[in-house]
């Protein structure tokens, strides 16, 4: 049996994050040729244990700062010439070039390196930009593939130098049965936040950070509240709950306090977004929005900016408006506002269609396979002499 090893930053709630778990998730309940093992660069967040809880083996190097990073980079070292990697399976920037350079020192072995970011001129910091070029600048010799979730994404990197000969388009799967709420679970947790029957619950759900533009969402909110009465916003995720001085100086210039729901992180969030009549994506970038295809799963009619794969991935399902633009957003919730529920509800259905047909877990899992024994191929090749 050939081993993986999957190298990503930390294990906290995040998309990417998401993603690992599912794929090895799939796996581990389908069976396959591929030992799955993780090592997350921190700690093992909220991920680490329940893949513990399947049979995977899950490593923390708990690396806390810059100071930490040759501490965490020598045990990284160690820890692969023990587990001896026939992949090195690496994910997000950080992980790409701390791994990339740990597998020279740890031995011979194929490394996979994962893209799941679009454009960092909006809201990255600037040691994650200087990662990202010294990545573009080891592109074409350091790994193997270049697994990229989105074509943008793609797109974007040749364009900043990566090595176009080594990149491959793997996008977000989702499992075509979502977690199973129930009716009376959604109308006790409307009733517990104070969301009257007739209220229609706006939401987005993301942690709060630059690039998820969640001053556009705010600004969008002041936009309709006098026009739709019952229209109410519910913010979930890091970040975003009474804590936040600045998210609530947003909500506080506009006086619309009471007509916000701020959840902060959640471990229910399929409950959240099924309480939610419209879901908002009001991002300036993304590559492929894991928590979109999540809230179209659900059947929750989205409104979203037109970044990276996004309009791809909703195709006709969802409204698309310009990114950084409050009026706009505000106007492609209105036309979802003046529908009825019932049609709001249809809409849903036919994102959650959409989803299940174009962006199945089981084929990202094929394709993340291939790539596999692509690389598995390619080494027995240098190997070889070929």
């Amino acid at each position: 049996m050939n081993r993986v090893v999957h190298l990503i930053v930390g294990l906290r709630r995040g998309g990417a994050e998401r993603a690992l778990s599912r794929l090895v998730e799939a796996q581990q309940q389908k069976g396959s040729e591929y030992e799955h093992v993780v090592i997350s660069l921190t700690d093992l967040g909220c991920y680490g244990e329940p893949m513990q809880g399947m049979g995977i083996r899950v490593h923390a190097l708990e690396m806390n700062g810059l100071l930490s990073v040759p501490f965490a980079m020598a045990r990284l070292v160690k820890l692969l010439r023990i587990l001896k990697p026939d992949v090195l399976h690496t994910w997000m920037y950080h992980a790409d070039l701390i791994g990339g350079i740990a597998s020279r020192f740890a031995g011979s072995m194929p490394v996979l390196w994962g893209i799941r970011s679009f454009d960092l001129k909006r809201g990255a910091k600037l040691s994650t930009r200087v990662v990202q070029r010294l990545c573009a600048l080891m592109s074409s010799w350091l790994p193997t593939l270049i697994l990229c979730v989105a074509e943008a994404s793609r797109r974007n990197h040749i364009a900043l130098g990566y090595d176009e000969r080594r990149m491959r388009v793997i996008p977000n799967g989702f499992d075509s049965n979502p977690p199973d709420v129930s009716a009376f679970d959604v109308a006790s947790f409307r009733s517990q936040n104070n969301i009257r029957d007739e209220d229609i619950v706006i939401g987005c759900v993301g942690r709060f950070h630059p690039a998820k533009d969640h001053r556009n969402f705010v600004d969008a909110a002041a936009l309709l509240v006098k026009e739709y009465p019952t229209s109410r916003f519910m913010m979930v995720g890091p970040g975003l709950d009474l804590n936040n001085e600045k998210l609530l100086s947003w909500i506080d210039c506009h006086g619309i306090r009471d007509r916000f729901t701020l959840l902060g992180e959640r471990s229910d969030v399929p409950l959240c977004m099924s309480a939610m009549d419209i879901f908002c994506s009001p991002s300036r970038t993304e590559a492929f929005p894991q928590v979109v295809g999540e809230a179209m799963l659900i059947g929750c009619p989205c409104v979203v900016t037109d970044v990276g794969d996004t309009a791809f991935v909703v195709g006709d399902t969802a409204v698309v408006v310009e990114r950084e633009n409050a009026p706009a957003l505000a106007d492609g919730l209105a036309q979802f506002l003046r529908l009825s529920k019932s049609e709001r509800k249809s809409r849903g259905r036919l994102a959650r269609e959409r989803i299940r047909r174009e962006f199945s877990l089981n084929r990202t899992v094929q394709l993340t396979l291939d790539a596999y024994e692509f690389a598995l191929r390619s080494s027995k090749n240098v190997k070889g002499g070929v």
